[in-house]
Order: C-alpha cells, then structure tokens, then sequence
C-alpha cells in the first residue's frame, strides 16, 4: 500500500516538472514571437520616412482671350481629354484652343459674360505631370531622402488602397526661404516638398488636389 502511494507522489511529481516545463517552454515561445513581432515593425518604421501632409498636384494650364470680350460659346467640359490645338472656347470673334493635349479641370460657362484679356475661362493640366507632393519637416528625415527611392502612398478618399510611384524632386529650399529673427531660444523647423511621380495611366482615378500620404522607402 505504502509503495502504491510512493508511486502515485512520483507520478504527481512528474506531471508538475512537466507542466512546469510545459509553461517555461509556451512563456519562451510567447516571447520569442513578440521579439521577432517588434523586431519586424521597428525594420518597417527604420526603413521608411512617413510624410502625413502630402497632396495630389500638377501645374495647371490656364487659357483666355488675348482680347477680351463677350463669351460666346465653350465647347468643353470638366473631365474631358482634349488635344493640342483644340478649340475650348469663343470670346467674340476670338476663337480659344489648346497648346499641348490635356485634362480640363475648370470650365466657365458664364455664356454672355464679358471677360478681360487675360482672364481664365478653361483650366487644365496634363495627367502625366501630376505628382504626389509633401511637406516634411527638416528633421523628420529629410536627411535620408534621395530621388528614385521607391515611395507608396495612400489617398483619404480612397481608403487604405496603395500606390506606388519613386522620388522625381526635393525642393532644394524650404518653404519660407526668408530669415525670420526671434527672441525665443527655439529654432524654427523649416519645411520642405518632396515630390513623388508615379504612372497616371495606371490609376486614372486619382485626381488633382486629392489629399494623400507619403512613405518613402530609405532602405
């Protein structure tokens, strides 16, 4: 009877070891994973500067009437693809075309409207020059920044969806390129574009003045 009861201390004493064992080896495993976790996101964030004010831009193509007069007549409409050389428009005898092909992205129909020389009636812009641009602080890795790293960015009105384009620019001055004297001990923080291209005829979807964020891929 005594040796029975020996046997089952044992065999208790053995299932404690192995259930401690069992706890050390999970605790290990638990935290290897967590390490390796964290290790993989500080290389993602390491990796990459992140520019949260960014924006969809490209310059814009203004047409007027040289001479000025009464608008007559517009023969395009916001969101249409037009041709170099195209008429958009007639001010009196005058009659308006296009230089380069491009997207229209403001058409004034005030018909019967006397316009002065000079005064926009169609804006457009060419899809191809469109760019994502943003502001990063100096010292937010501007540093680490150069042309042609890989860039992916997101848009507020398209959710989580990502684009991918490479660095074209950084502007070589910041933004407010004036010296500014102050009695405070703190530095001001300059502001610098950086402006990423990307193939537009991939995403026709995006648009001029689309809000957008930025990582820049420094590794």
């Amino acid at each position: 009877m005594r040796e029975e009861k020996n046997i089952l201390k044992e065999e208790r004493n053995i299932l404690r070891r192995i259930n401690r064992e069992t706890i050390i080896i999970a605790g290990v495993a638990v935290l290897l994973i967590a390490l390796s976790a964290g290790y993989v996101v500080w290389q993602n964030i390491s990796s990459r500067v992140y520019i949260d004010k960014a924006e969809l831009r490209a310059p814009q193509i203004e047409l007027s009437s040289r001479n000025g007069e009464v608008l007559r007549e517009v023969m395009v409409n916001e969101g249409d693809m037009v041709l170099a050389h195209t008429p958009v428009a007639r001010v009196g005898d005058e009659l308006i075309k296009t230089e380069k092909d491009g997207l229209v992205i403001i058409a004034n129909k005030a018909i019967g409207q006397s316009f002065s020389p000079g005064q926009t009636i169609v804006t457009m812009i060419e899809p191809k020059e469109l760019r994502v641009i943003g502001r990063i602080e100096e010292n937010k890795g501007l540093d680490k920044i150069m042309v042609d790293q890989r860039a992916v960015f997101t848009f507020d009105a398209l959710g989580s969806r990502e684009f991918v384009g490479a660095v074209d620019e950084i502007s070589p001055a910041s933004l407010e390129t004036g010296l500014s004297f102050s009695i405070s001990d703190k530095r001001p923080t300059k502001e610098f574009l950086v402006k990423v291209r990307f193939d537009a005829s991939r995403y026709p979807e995006l648009k001029q003045g689309m809000s957008a964020r930025l990582w820049i891929y420094i590794k």
